[in-house]
């Protein structure tokens, strides 16, 4: 049984080391945007929701990681 729950934490731990490219995307993503912006503040209204979509793409990548690390953990 201690043989189980150990295989569990690693499992959902493993899941979670996806978070880790998350936070690089996110961080890429939104100093590309401001760079992108300060360079040429006329094209903020083309970049913005492009930026916006991208974050909320790479943001639905995190939530499906903890997803699936809480289904490990708890299933």
């Amino acid at each position: 049984m201690e043989i189980v729950l150990a295989a569990k934490a690693i499992g959902a731990g493993i899941a979670v080391l996806a978070l880790f490219g998350v936070g690089l995307a996110l961080g890429n993503i939104f100093s590309t945007l401001i760079a992108s912006v300060a360079r040429n503040p006329a094209s903020r209204d083309a970049v913005f929701p492009i930026g916006i979509l991208g974050f909320a793409l790479t943001e639905a990548v995190a939530l499906f990681a903890l997803l699936i690390a809480f289904l490990i953990l708890f299933a």
